[in-house]
């Protein structure tokens, strides 16, 4: 009885070592498989990059390092980048100094684009102007967005804060501008005469930034404006990219501190004293892209004592085309003149 307890306690232990011998057999195959298989991948890449240096020492390249390749990787990431701002570039010459994903401005008050906006410089004390433009050639109510709508003209007076902010002079425009809703008021720009050429310089950047339109026009509020030959005549430069459209004059520079149109900055001019050609700043006009230029660097544009000679100042050095229009010389009184002062 003991002794077959015994056998049959031998038999067992025999059986759970076969199994414990087989189980390390299977382990240790596949372990041998895993480590083949590296080696064998080991040596595949050891060979390609065997292959790969002699083809570098056969063309007379050495072998680079990790540090290298990332550095080469990210020079012609660069050289990508590089590339696009080119096109990019090449398409904003194109459209006029601006890439065309930026000149499709559809401005807040029109999605249309428009022939023109017409911005008319007034100021303060000056109602009884305004009222004889609205009279005489300016439209009033639906009138003025039925303007907008079939001839594509957009007409606002141009105003800005007064330098006491809120004061009565800020609340009588704000009430004429309820009943009449034909005001661009510049609230970040103060209304005064040595501040004009900001004043003209602000209203470029509201324009064409509220409305896309092929031109923007400045004129003054003692200026009475023939809209149909303005327009007729705007139309014909449609296709001319970056156009500046005037009454095109130069004029002395003023050094005298005294003198009613003193320049500050008269040592700039020359010795003889003498302003570039401009266009007069009783009307003026200028295309699409020479708006977007001044709002794009309307920090770095230097102004001069006048906003005309200002205006001017910003586009020689650009690719521009003056354009002396005489029916724009409001003061000559020429026939089929645009405007006329009064």
């Amino acid at each position: 009885m003991h002794s077959r307890a015994s056998q049959n306690r031998l038999s067992g232990s025999a059986f759970h070592s076969r199994i414990s011998a087989l189980l390390l057999a299977m382990l240790s195959t596949m372990a041998a498989i895993y480590v083949a298989g590296r080696l064998w991948q080991d040596a595949a890449d050891r060979v390609y990059l065997i292959q790969e240096l002699d083809k570098r020492s056969g063309q007379g390249e050495s072998a680079i390092s990790v540090d290298d390749t990332l550095k080469v990787i990210a020079c012609r990431e660069q050289q990508k980048q590089l590339s696009t701002l080119e096109m990019q570039l090449a398409a904003a010459r194109q459209e006029g100094f601006v890439p065309k994903s930026l000149s499709k401005n559809e401005g807040a008050h029109s999605k249309k684009k428009l022939l023109a906006v017409i911005g008319i410089f007034t100021t303060f004390g000056r109602k009884k102007n305004r009222d004889a433009i609205r009279k005489a050639w300016m439209p009033s109510g639906a009138a003025l967005k039925k303007l907008a709508d079939e001839k594509g003209i957009v007409v606002r007076f141009v105003i800005g804060r007064s330098p006491n902010r809120g004061d009565s002079l800020d609340r009588q425009i704000d009430r004429e501008n309820e009943q009449t809703n034909d005001f661009i008021v510049l609230d970040g720009q103060v209304d005064a005469s040595e501040e004009r050429p900001k004043k003209m310089k602000s209203f470029y950047i509201h324009a064409v930034e509220n409305w896309d339109a092929e031109f923007y026009v400045k004129v003054n509020d003692d200026v009475y404006v023939n809209i149909d030959v303005l327009g007729a005549t705007l139309t014909a430069y449609l296709n001319k990219p970056r156009v500046y459209i005037g009454c095109m004059k130069s004029g002395e520079v003023f050094s005298e501190l005294t003198h009613k149109w003193y320049e500050p900055d008269w040592w700039k001019f020359g010795d003889a004293k003498s302003y570039f050609t401009h266009a007069s700043g009783e009307l003026y006009a200028i295309s699409r892209a020479l708006a977007q230029f001044i709002s794009i660097n309307r920090s770095i544009l230097r102004t001069y004592a006048h906003d005309d000679v200002s205006a001017g100042s910003w586009f020689i050095g650009l690719d521009v085309k003056h354009i002396d229009e005489r029916k724009f010389c409001c003061s000559s009184w020429l026939p089929g003149a645009i405007c006329t002062a009064v």
